[in-house]
């Protein structure tokens, strides 16, 4: 008898498994929306300072990064809201004397960055025509590539195939690294050992067995946060995208000139270096972060083409630029509010297809269309889940998605979901977000209708039984 009881309560429960697998199914097609997304990790950044601070009055600019905490703008700020703040140091500020690097230096922008709302990029920088190099670096014995009394002889130019500049350059990456790799508000990390503001070149090039340790200290030293390489060596470019880096270059927009004599770096070695290099295809698993070539004010008193600069820049796939916190001209604005919405990733849940009611504790079948309708995927491994709450229960479901494999264009997610048992029977939303792994919450605005005030996104409603 109670084998039989036991046979009708499984063959009962199998019915309603039945009858709950063959109820309507509901399709729901979100609102596209067509607002600027300011989302984790790509954008216009600041530079130099943060959300909220004044920008650069004209059309002028600091290489010196932040030394201490920066101090908000009197009036609000006519410029983009940013995720990322771009920051650089020159090592004199960083180690003036041997063996006591100011880290907290950096420590103090990590803390500024998080509390406006930003990660930090950054790039440790050698010297440059104001900042020399260390001065006990200079008087440490280390080989000089020039004598004072060359063409260039106000500035010591360093012998970058020096094993001391190996040595103590290297103990300072390999220190930064020790102290920052991994960490939460970090960003990205430039790769720059060589030249000017560590830009990667010189006239004073290594060989490039010595280019290729020269990154390889930074490889070393940051393992978990991203890197990235910059641009003007065509063999060490290839090098350390090869290893696994983004790339970033420096004079984005520059159009000094169309004809005949002229170069530029837009018309002449960007696009044929990007070719020559063989790093067409980087941005498809690592980043790239574009700089201009003096600010967009100075493009348009030059009468550059901006179409032409911003078609560039998505067409390599861009997913953050540093304008140098300078204005945008007030007749471009509208130009650089549709290059956001496209520069690094947009998604879009296009369309939803699920049953009206769920048993809880079955597997239940879920039908996505994403579409990326950015240039770039997003580089770090956001969750997506989905949740159903009522005003008495919730229940949150990870998908078995890598979103970091949404190139642009479309996405699908065809499987089945298990609807937690812990779930009463009652009414229910149905709603959908990516989450930052570190921290369980909603961190990606998607580019839909439906944005509920704790981040997640109101599709549709649900029935538990």
């Amino acid at each position: 008898m109670a084998s039989r009881l036991i046979l009708l309560a499984f063959l009962s429960l199998s019915c309603a498994a039945t009858a709950l697998g063959q109820a309507e199914t509901s399709i729901v097609r979100p609102k596209e929306i067509d607002a600027v997304l300011v989302n984790p990790g790509m954008g216009i950044q600041t530079f130099q300072r943060f959300n909220g601070d004044a920008i650069n009055p004209g059309l002028g600019w600091s290489e010196e990064g932040p030394a201490g905490k920066t101090a908000p703008a009197a009036r609000a700020v006519d410029f983009p809201a940013s995720t990322i703040s771009y920051c650089r140091w020159f090592w004199e500020t960083l180690e003036p004397e041997q063996g006591k690097v100011r880290w907290e230096i950096l420590d103090e922008a990590l803390r500024q960055a998080h509390a406006h709302h930003q990660t930090l990029a950054i790039r440790l920088m050698p010297y440059d025509q104001k900042h020399p190099l260390p001065d006990w670096y200079q008087k440490s014995g280390a080989r000089r590539a020039n004598q004072a009394t060359d063409k260039d002889g106000k500035i010591w130019q360093p012998d970058f195939a020096d094993p001391l500049y190996m040595k103590y350059w290297g103990a300072v990456v390999a220190a930064a690294g020790e102290r920052y790799d991994g960490h939460p508000d970090l960003d990205s990390v430039d790769i720059s050992s060589v030249g000017y503001w560590g830009e990667g070149w010189s006239p004073y090039m290594p060989e490039f067995e010595v280019q290729k340790k020269l990154v390889d200290i930074w490889r070393e030293a940051f393992q978990r946060t991203p890197l990235l390489m910059n641009f003007d060596q065509e063999k060490a470019l290839a090098y350390g995208t090869q290893q696994g880096a983004g790339w970033r270059l420096d004079c984005w927009g520059d159009m000094r000139g169309t004809t005949g004599a002229h170069w530029c770096h837009m018309l002449d070695f960007y696009p044929q270096q990007i070719a020559r290099a063989g790093i067409q295809d980087v941005w498809q698993r690592s980043p790239v972060s574009l700089e201009t070539c003096w600010v967009p004010g100075g493009w348009k008193e030059k009468g550059y083409d901006l179409d032409y600069i911003i078609a560039q820049a998505l067409r390599w796939h861009v997913s953050s630029v540093n304008i140098k916190s300078s204005a945008i001209p007030p007749e471009w604005k509208k130009a650089f509010d549709e290059f956001q919405k496209k520069l690094g990733y947009r998604f879009i849940l296009r369309r939803l297809e699920y049953p009206q009611a769920v048993l809880a504790g079955t597997m239940q079948p879920l039908h996505m269309w994403w579409l990326n309708a950015g240039v770039a995927p997003v580089y770090r491994p956001y969750e997506l889940a989905l949740e159903l709450r009522s005003a008495s229960s919730s229940a949150e479901i990870k998908l078995p998605v890598d979103v970091r494999k949404w190139l642009p264009g479309d996405a699908a997610f065809d499987s089945t979901v298990y609807i937690p048992e812990s779930l009463k029977p009652g009414s229910y939303r149905l709603r959908v977000a990516l989450l930052d792994p570190r921290t369980g919450q909603p961190a990606i605005k998607l580019a839909i209708e439906g944005l509920d005030p704790d981040g997640w996104y109101d599709l549709a409603p649900i029935e538990v039984r």
